[in-house]
């Protein structure tokens, strides 16, 4: 099948978690023997921090503004068997109204933010990425998140179709590995700051570094306040690449999961991290939401934190009980969440909405 994608970034990981999504996604249907153009804005907060040039396994497209892509898109689509725009792309209504008027049999959208959405459009606040139209238009809408995440999507937006698409893993890169001592930690969390991250943090990761001073507690992320509470456990990490994140995860006896507010009071809402994480075989301790069960059993597969006396517990486990979450962790990755697990999934939602 041949795909046109039109997304945010995938040539950048930097305070971007569309970027490892997409390359594991678009990796694994390479190998399918599937055909993948990924157009993405060339815009400088990306293009200063850009982790990736090109890829042998597809084709990213980098324009400088829509009317110079717009030659190279309608090329494009004149072949495809399915287009998907997704949240957060900057050209998205561009890119939408363009598919919707062609000849593509498979028009999708794909919202990787969907309780972000949703909670903006119950506050009445701009979606720039939405069109005016809604997304009743599409074949198919997919969503990151599932549970009454899809229900949002029908009865805010008049999405007709809708499944969820979660996060993934590529296992050929998230694995075990030697550890790093730069990374060295008895907690660590990875992720980009958020505001509506802040609360979750504070109490799962900060307060449990005061409680334990005698522990090293490990943040690896962008976009992080000077203001930041640190304490002088904490050491912080300037944006990891994804090359490292398997270095980092291994380097850490424990590291935190911690859900944006909107996506938490959601439910169904794995994070690519969290299956990272799994994927190397590292313990994870994590915030709860509705459905995670469905994804990792909990006391087996990972633990669970709603106050910081969970996580210090946690950590107070043997390295042997540590270890076996670990490894249940990375064999249920292994066995359900993998990039090529996806990529299978897509493709069959695709032919069914032809």
């Amino acid at each position: 099948m041949k795909l046109v994608i039109f997304g945010l970034s995938i040539s950048s990981s930097w305070g971007n978690g569309h970027a490892t999504i997409w390359r594991g996604l678009c990796g694994a249907l390479a190998r399918q023997r599937h055909d993948v153009t990924f157009f993405e804005r060339d815009v400088p907060y990306y293009a200063a921090h850009r982790d990736l040039q090109n890829s042998d396994d597809y084709e990213l497209v980098l324009y400088s503004e829509w009317n110079d892509a717009e030659p190279r898109v309608r090329e494009a689509l004149r072949s495809a068997e399915a287009a998907i725009v997704t949240s957060y792309c900057p050209d998205a209504v561009c890119a939408s109204d363009m598919i919707l008027n062609s000849a593509v049999p498979r028009r999708v959208f794909y919202d990787l933010d969907t309780p972000v959405t949703l909670e903006r459009l119950e506050q009445e606040q701009a979606v720039e990425y939405i069109p005016p139209y809604g997304l009743e238009p599409f074949d198919l809408v997919l969503s990151y998140t599932g549970g009454r995440a899809l229900e949002g999507l029908q009865s805010g937006l008049g999405a007709r179709r809708v499944a969820s698409l979660y996060g993934s893993v590529d296992p050929d890169l998230h694995k075990p590995v030697e550890p790093s001592p730069q990374y060295s930690a008895d907690l660590s969390y990875l992720g980009t700051y958020a505001p509506d991250r802040q609360q979750a943090l504070e109490q799962l990761f900060l307060e449990p570094a005061r409680r334990a001073p005698g522990k090293k507690f490990v943040i690896g992320g962008a976009l992080y306040p000077e203001d930041f509470p640190w304490s002088e456990n904490t050491w912080f990490v300037r944006h990891v690449p994804p090359a490292l994140h398997p270095a980092f995860y291994c380097s850490s006896k424990l590291t935190l999961s911690v859900t944006r507010s909107a996506m938490a009071e959601m439910g169904y809402c794995p994070s690519g991290r969290l299956f990272e994480a799994a994927a190397c075989e590292t313990p994870v301790v994590s915030d709860h939401w509705e459905g995670l069960a469905e994804f990792f059993e909990p006391g087996r597969e990972i633990l669970i934190a709603s106050q910081a006396g969970d996580v210090v517990d946690a950590l107070a486990l043997s390295p042997d009980e540590l270890w076996r979450i670990g490894s249940a962790a990375r064999e249920r990755v292994l066995d359900e969440h993998t990039s090529d697990h996806r990529s299978r999934e897509l493709i069959r939602l695709l032919e069914a909405a032809a």
